[in-house]
């Protein structure tokens, strides 16, 4: 299964990307802004979502809202 970003380039563990857009985090009051970036994602089963870390917090994003740094 290939995982590709927003602009079409493959994603493996642990590469590290950027947000694309601003995204709100559901049940919190936190934002997390545009040009962060992600370290050591973990890929999921679906290919359209990655597993990682964003300041302490275990979260999920969706592939179409980051690039590859």
């Amino acid at each position: 299964m290939e995982v590709k970003d927003a602009n079409g380039n493959i994603l493996i563990d642990g590469d590290s990307v950027t947000l694309i857009k601003d995204l709100k985090l559901k049940g919190t009051s936190t934002t997390l802004k545009r040009g962060t970036m992600v370290k050591n994602i973990k890929l999921t089963d679906d290919s359209a979502e990655i597993d990682c870390k964003v300041n302490k917090l275990g979260i999920i994003l969706r592939t179409e809202f980051v690039k590859k740094a």
